[in-house]
């Protein structure tokens, strides 16, 4: 396995393109979807069970790991593969979506952000600086550069302003970032739904230079045909031989529309919260197992899929531990859609790799 971080295309399919991310701690076929561990676990999930998905990396999350339990803790202890039990490539994402979140309880300004903990109220100062600070401590393998992920909506002048400040923050990222063989910086493109502030972000980040590319500010409440019709033209801004990686998609046809638009990585809290929330991605759409219907049916939830949910119990089983509240339920529901999920994304390779993406489905 080679000690440096790489990228490379094998095929396309129209816009799609399939390929390999080359890091120390493994490959990462693509296009990729990286399941969220937000706070160093998949919720609901056994390290293990998540590889046997067929994930290559998992995702962890800057804002949550340096409130609790710090990433100097988890530097003392090992880094984070070794604290989760994960020996994959992890990538961490800077924070700033996160802040964004907050509203009322962070203030921005040129030199980073200052908010409020949502877990007990305390004062904290996140800036690109910091932000790589605590990612080179979590050991991540894939670094995000700080930014401010801009609210939708947004006038063009407030996108403006937000996706330049973005860029100065992306070069001060890159330079505390320095020299970390083996590991990676990926830029994050911004711009709002203006075709010329992408175009104007894409350049910037190109200059300053980065392992792989981020469309950042989508899926913030937009709708799909907005985040598509950007789509559209934002990945042709970057890079071909980077990997290029939409941020918080998404739903099943959101992933395989932004395939379909040439992006080759993307993350959603949507398998493992669904599962909790007794929903389960099939070949057929949605299953509500809440629903009355599923109480005395003997059939699995989906009789082509080979997970442990479908291979071993029944939608009655399922819909019962449900209504009863029992742990498993979550567990065996979040088994299944990330196992959906990786499916669809071996699926999709396999199209593209055969140049039959137009018609895949």
């Amino acid at each position: 396995m080679s000690t440096r971080f790489s990228f490379r295309l094998s095929a396309t399919s129209g816009k799609a393109r399939t390929g390999v991310i080359t890091t120390p701690r493994g490959e990462i076929k693509t296009p990729a979807f990286m399941p969220v561990g937000t706070a160093a676990t998949v919720k609901a999930m056994m390290p293990e069970s998540v590889l046997a998905t067929g994930a290559d990396i998992l995702l962890g999350n800057t804002y949550h790991l340096m409130l609790r339990p710090t990433a100097e803790r988890i530097d003392v202890l090992g880094g984070l593969h070794q604290f989760m039990n994960w020996d994959r490539p992890i990538l961490t994402d800077s924070g700033g979506f996160q802040v964004m979140s907050l509203a009322g309880l962070r203030k921005i300004s040129e030199d980073g952000v200052t908010f409020k903990s949502h877990i007990d109220g305390m004062q904290h100062q996140l800036s690109p600086e910091r932000s790589m600070e605590i990612q080179r401590l979590l050991g991540s393998d894939i670094v995000m550069a700080f930014d401010e992920c801009t609210p939708f909506p947004a006038t063009e002048a407030e996108a403006l302003d937000s996706m330049r400040l973005s860029m100065r923050w992306a070069k001060r990222s890159r330079d505390a970032f320095g020299d970390r063989p083996g590991h990676a910086l990926f830029g994050i493109q911004q711009g709002s739904v203006f075709a010329e502030q992408r175009a104007e972000s894409a350049a910037a980040l190109c200059e300053i230079g980065f392992d792989g590319y981020a469309v950042g500010g989508l899926a913030v409440g937009e709708g799909q045909k907005v985040m598509f019709d950007v789509l559209d033209y934002a990945p042709d801004n970057l890079p071909i031989d980077k990997p290029r990686y939409l941020m918080g998609v998404g739903k099943p046809d959101d992933i395989v529309g932004a395939v379909k638009r040439g992006i080759d990585m993307m993350d959603c809290v949507l398998p493992s919260r669904s599962g909790r929330t007794g929903q389960a991605f099939t070949r057929r759409g949605v299953v509500n197992i809440k629903n009355a219907r599923h109480q005395n049916d003997p059939r699995p939830l989906d009789q082509a899929c080979q997970c442990p949910a479908c291979q071993n119990y029944s939608r009655a089983y399922l819909h019962h531990v449900f209504r009863a509240g029992e742990m498993i339920s979550g567990m065996l529901l979040t088994w299944h859609n990330l196992h959906y999920f990786q499916e669809l994304m071996a699926g999709m390779r396999a199209a593209i790799a055969q140049g039959r993406f137009d018609v895949f489905e």
